[in-house]
């Protein structure tokens, strides 16, 4: 073999190596994320929480804290002598921004539909996310369906309608068929919006016309983050959540933001946990859906959006068993055939993609192989 080649070979196994190990750690903040999300939300409500537009506010609302990779990135690159201080372009940056708007609308359907169901009901409807994500991602970026693919698809699906069969005997007690019947229109709005997300994500990659670093995916997430929660800051005003704190204004004129802190106080003196337990249900909120968010892009980003589907759908049945010992949820029949079809769908879709990589590698090292007038042939 040419030295040449060696190296060759030598590079693109190091760069294989690090996109894995970048993958798997998207993967753990997507697993975080996606699994810690609903429940930190619905113990916001099942305490005393009831302000949609916050709760949506709050899903987006730690999108200050990836200041602090992108800071230590700056730093690295400028003692490279990279001194660029962003790499967003400004196509980029307007697309980031209506994703960001895009994300707005989801967050605020999630949060109305859980203010009303069960975790159990609102993440069977959050799965079937992989469905419609699989049909845009098929239109949107011509995604490619494997045998193994299209029976996790078919396999996560099929768990989620076992599921709905028993989600009508959820509904909580005392709360009212009409707010059920909404809650659970608005969560599956919520799974629309998410499969047409991940998509819009991954063409984004696909068309940024320049080399889409990890630094740049904390940029598009930053900007999304932002979009996404002035968006719902403008639902808060919309909906007249600071009519309470208008007169607060006048009479100790104070800024806006003392009188926002003012106003959720009031929110946490009458919190059950307690008002302590209210800020840290509330911070949780912010940084764990970070991690979601983080994680989803960043999976799409070193593979691809049906697998951010699939690592979605996987978070549904640990959601459901970790609901029975939190909010003591019934784990019926239907939940545990869900989560065998759950894990027998997951299964499937990583043994094909492990399938797929070895013969990839196997192609690769019968090329470095051949002889080069044969390879040049």
């Amino acid at each position: 073999m040419p030295k040449n080649s060696a190296a060759v070979q030598t590079r693109k196994s190091s760069k294989s190596k690090k996109k894995l190990i970048l993958l798997l750690l998207n993967i753990l903040l997507l697993l975080i994320g996606g699994i810690g999300s609903p429940l930190i939300l619905r113990t916001y409500f099942i305490h005393g929480g009831n302000r949609m537009w916050f709760s949506a506010f709050l899903q987006t609302a730690g999108f200050p804290f990836l200041l602090i990779p992108l800071i230590f990135s700056f730093l690295r690159r400028r003692s490279d002598n990279r001194s660029s201080l962003i790499s967003l372009t400004p196509p980029l940056l307007a697309y980031c921004t209506i994703l960001g708007l895009i994300t707005g609308v989801s967050d605020y359907l999630y949060s109305y539909g859980m203010s009303f169901l069960p975790v159990s009901t609102s993440a069977l409807l959050i799965s079937t996310q992989l469905g419609f994500t699989a049909v845009f991602a098929f239109f949107i970026v011509k995604q490619k369906f494997s045998a193994s693919s299209i029976n996790a698809v078919v396999l996560l699906t099929f768990g989620a309608v076992v599921l709905g069969v028993h989600a009508s005997g959820d509904r909580p007690n005392g709360e009212s068929k009409a707010k059920y019947n909404i809650g659970f229109l608005m969560t599956l709005g919520a799974a629309v919006v998410y499969g047409l997300m991940l998509p819009l994500v991954e063409l984004m990659y696909k068309y940024a016309k320049k080399e889409v670093t990890y630094q740049l995916v904390m940029e598009m997430q930053f900007i999304i983050g932002l979009s996404a929660t002035v968006f719902c800051a403008i639902g808060m005003a919309i909906n007249k959540d600071f009519e309470v704190i208008i007169s607060v204004v006048i009479c100790l004129n104070k800024d806006s933001f003392v009188c926002v802190t003012i106003a959720i106080g009031r929110e946490a003196n009458l919190y059950r946990l307690g008002q302590a337990e209210y800020y840290l249900v509330v911070f949780f909120s912010t940084v764990i859906a970070q991690f979601f968010f983080l994680g989803m892009v960043g999976t799409i980003k070193y593979s691809s959006a049906l697998l951010s589907g699939v690592i979605i759908a996987v978070c549904i049945p640990v959601t459901e068993v970790l609901a029975v010992f939190f909010f003591h949820e019934k784990f019926s029949g239907e939940k545990g055939v869900a989560l065998a079809l759950s894990l027998w769908g997951t299964g499937s879709y990583f043994y094909g993609e492990y399938n797929d990589h070895k013969r990839r590698k196997n192609a690769n090292a019968m090329e470095v192989q051949l002889p080069l007038s044969v390879v040049s042939e």
